[in-house]
């Protein structure tokens, strides 16, 4: 029976029948498997069963013939489930035929753009190649038309035969005018594959030619090209011509990377490496070598050295000297001095018509305030200074940026220590003093005493026949302001004060602030030229853009002349007070200056660090084995008062214990304040600031203490109160009596039993006693027993008779005597 017979093959009815599976592989490979599939039955209802069902119960089996257990619902979904599970396997199938040939399309692009890049490589080599055949051709042109040029023609030989060739090849028919024929060896030569050459491989790309880009290796870039067309075209007229070294001023500062010192002579680094190892320095291009080696290496690959210094950044800032006719009249800055409560902020409020002294925590002035009083038509500038012996500094940064001091006495107090300080700090900035005796309305006022305790400081006042201006004036009631203020401006007319207004501002820092709202904010008082908005200046270690200017009223002003106090926004950081403001053209010269600033700082810290020798590290561990320190976090609201409290607090101690900052800083508290007083067991002092939510969540939960001040009275005082606990107590020996040893007996199971006689004093069981022997101390212990006659007492008066036997002491001699004391612990303080 053949195939095509059209009948069916033999076989189990409902058994396995056979199929086939299309099988998908990687790289669009495929494969049909032939594979065996089980008929389930299927029971197909009889007709007209369900015609009054609905379109599902049509095709529902009858439920004669139905399995048993199966409900009509359960039919149905198994029914919709069949039909679902082969409406996925076709859209499935539908699916990979789809990836499929979009896969082939992708494979053959992909083809089809490699080819066409290599097409396009071999096509851009055999350009460059006829190129360079070609220029390689007209050089040779040139070389021979230039050989024939410079060969003499040979003389004209009479000879008839001399138009004739020498050889029996006829010459070659030239044209005149037309180059000579080239020959046949000048052809380019037709290019012969070799058997390693890679273009025989057509269409295919190997993974070699992916990672390098079909070339097997790296490209020459278009300036070497370059240059070796420059090294052909110099060659072809007239040999090697070798370059014309240039010679550079190489900038040389005090040390220099290898790599940089190579580039600012435009050498190879590699050129510069070998020279240092000839030279017998070992280093890499990412070393650092000293001057005076770079400068060896310089001048051997002929280069000027030019010798720079890292402060020469700070030359930006250096101007000419202002000409006499850009000068004009700037106003006086005057700073009021003198001791605590003396009434120089009471004084500064009478002339302003202020009332600065109501806003001061505790009545005392703890801030350098600044202002400008227009006095008939006169601009005057005032300094408030503090007078507390803290703001040491304060009153210095006041006497340096000022032009006259004003020194306020009380005429109830005279002369304190903080005034004598004042009149220090005044002499040593040269400048012209004016006396203020006040509270002269006060009972017992006696200005006459002031004037005569100022002449122990060489102040001599005027009525004392000297040249030191005085005025009695009083700040409650007015007294004597008029005159104040008349012999300010005579002294200022007498300093003839000038200043140009023109030229970048400079000026000093008289206080900073870290302000929540408005970042760091700087005090300053304005020397020379004018402070505008928008400038861009540098101060100490900081550096920013004038964004605002606010005056000493709290309005806003565009710009700032000289011997004005201005608050200036705009800072990066808060600068220190007493540091120097700097107006520069750009802002890169003003980061360039602060950074140059704070690594001057940094390594002059790590060198006062580094200059300490083992011996003084170990002597001064030594010293500190016995000395308590007791560690304390500050936060102020100024750089004025953090630096007060720094120095306050230094000076608080002794030889036993000491406080010790571990950290100062401007603004509010914050976690890592407070991080750092935990891991320190130090307590957080904060003045006129608060800690802020965070800050106080974590204290609380890490046991840190927080104590906010606005007095600094009352912060050195607690401060000292709790050094104070650091002190170990004294022990104080109160003598309380003498017994002479008249007897000695020897008990058993006690030793030695010295029968005593009181002869000073009283006895007691507790006490510590002495063993003198010939007015010499031999033994100090207590003692073990106190009997009188066979009783224990505890104590014994003077004139009766006892028995006393030492705690681990036998050594007892009749005529010894024994002295008696009590030790007592006494608290001690700081003074």
């Amino acid at each position: 029976m053949s195939d095509q017979d059209g009948k069916k093959t033999l076989g189990l009815r409902g058994g396995p029948r056979s199929g086939q599976v299309k099988q998908s592989f990687s790289h669009g490979r495929t494969k049909n498997v032939v594979v065996e599939t089980k008929r389930k039955r299927v029971v197909v209802p009889k007709p007209g069963a369900g015609a009054k069902g609905s379109v599902s119960g049509a095709s529902r089996p009858d439920a004669s013939k139905r399995p048993a257990g199966i409900t009509d619902a359960e039919m149905d979904r198994r029914l919709k489930a069949l039909q679902a599970a082969k409406a996925r396997e076709s859209i499935e199938a539908e699916q990979r035929e789809r990836e499929e040939r979009e896969r082939a399309e992708e494979r053959e692009r992909r083809r089809a753009e490699i080819e066409e890049k290599e097409r396009e490589e071999r096509e851009r080599e055999e350009k460059a190649k006829a190129k360079a055949e070609e220029d390689a051709r007209r050089q040779r042109e040139a070389e021979e038309a230039r050989t024939r040029a410079d060969t003499p023609a040979p003389a004209p030989v009479a000879n008839p035969n001399a138009n004739a060739p020498t050889s029996g090849r006829p010459a070659p028919a030239t044209k005149p005018g037309l180059p000579p024929r080239k020959e046949r060896d000048d052809r380019p030569k037709r290019e012969v594959k070799t058997k390693g050459d890679d273009r025989r491989r057509g269409g295919k790309l190997t993974l070699n030619q992916a990672l390098t880009g079909g070339e097997g290796g790296r490209q020459r870039s278009m300036a070497a090209m370059k240059r070796k067309q420059e090294r052909a075209r110099q060659k072809a007229m007239g040999g090697n011509v070798e370059r014309e070294k240039v010679v550079r001023d190489v900038q040389l500062p005090e040390a220099i990377v290898v790599q940089e010192l190579a580039n600012r002579m435009a050498e190879r680094v590699a050129d510069v490496v070998k020279a240092l190892m000839q030279s017998g320095i070992m280093a890499t291009q990412n070393q650092t070598i000293d001057a005076d080696t770079a400068e060896l290496i310089i001048e051997e690959f002929g280069h000027r050295v030019v010798r720079v210094s890292d402060s020469d950044v700070e030359q930006v800032i250096e101007q000419a000297p202002d000409k006499d006719e850009d000068l004009v009249t700037r106003p006086p800055v005057i700073t009021v001095m003198g001791h605590v409560d003396h009434g120089k902020t009471s004084l500064l409020d009478a002339i302003r018509n202020a009332k600065v002294v109501a806003g001061e925590a505790g009545g005392i002035t703890q801030h350098i305030g600044a202002y400008q009083v227009n006095q008939n038509g006169n601009i005057l500038t005032f300094l408030d200074t503090p007078g507390h012996a803290a703001f040491t500094s304060m009153r210095a940064r006041g006497a340096q940026v000022t032009d006259i001091v004003i020194l306020v006495v009380a005429a109830d107090d005279a002369v304190m220590p903080q005034t004598i300080e004042a009149i220090r700090h005044a002499q040593a900035a040269e400048v012209p003093m004016i006396v203020a005796i006040n509270k002269i309305d006060k009972h017992g006022a006696d200005p006459d005493k002031v004037r005569t305790d100022l002449l122990q400081h060489s102040v001599i006042v005027e009525k004392m026949s000297g040249d030191v201006l005085d005025v009695e004036v009083s700040a409650v009631k007015g007294t004597g302001l008029d005159t104040l203020l008349e012999n300010i401006a005579l002294q200022a007319e007498l300093l003839d004060l000038k200043a140009n207004p023109a030229r970048p501002a400079q000026g000093a820092v008289i206080e900073a602030q870290l302000d929540v709202g408005r970042g760091p904010v700087a005090t300053v008082l304005v020397r020379n030229g004018t402070l505008r908005q928008g400038d861009i200046f540098v101060v100490g270690e900081q550096y920013g853009k004038v964004r605002a200017l606010i005056n000493d009223k709290g309005e806003r002003i565009k710009e700032a002349g000289p011997s004005v106090p201005v608050e200036v926004l705009g800072l990066n950081g808060t600068p220190e007070a007493g540091d120097v403001l700097n107006v520069v053209e750009t802002e890169a010269q003003a980061r360039e200056i602060a950074e140059y600033r704070a690594n001057a700082a940094k390594e002059k810290r790590a060198a006062a660090g580094a200059a300490t020798t083992l011996e003084q590290l170990m002597a001064k561990a030594k010293d500190d084995e016995n000395v308590s320190e007791m560690p304390i976090v500050v936060k102020a609201d100024v750089q004025g008062s953090a630096e007060a409290i720094v120095q306050a607090m230094e000076k608080i101690g002794n030889e036993e214990v000491r406080v010790r900052v571990l950290h100062s800083g401007v603004g509010a508290i914050t976690e890592t304040d407070i991080g750092l007083a935990e891991a320190s067991g130090a307590p957080v002092i904060g003045f006129n600031v608060r800690a802020n939510a965070s800050a106080r969540n974590t204290a609380n939960q890490k046991g840190v203490e927080i104590r906010y001040y606005s007095v600094i009275y009352d912060l050195v005082d607690d401060v000292k109160k709790a050094a104070s606990g650091l002190l170990s107590a004294e022990v104080r020996e109160n003598f309380i009596g003498y017994a002479e040893i008249r007897e000695v007996f020897k008990v058993s199971n006690v030793g030695k039993v010295a029968g005593c006689l009181v002869t000073e004093g009283i006895a007691r069981r507790s006490a510590g006693v002495r063993l003198l022997r010939d007015n010499v101390v031999i033994h100090e212990g207590t003692l073990k027993t106190l009997k009188r006659f066979k009783d224990e007492v505890a104590e014994v008066q003077s004139g009766q008779e006892c028995g006393m036997a030492f705690e681990n002491y036998e050594d007892i001699r009749a005529g010894d005597v024994i002295e008696i004391f009590e030790r007592e612990e006494v608290e001690r303080s700081l003074a």
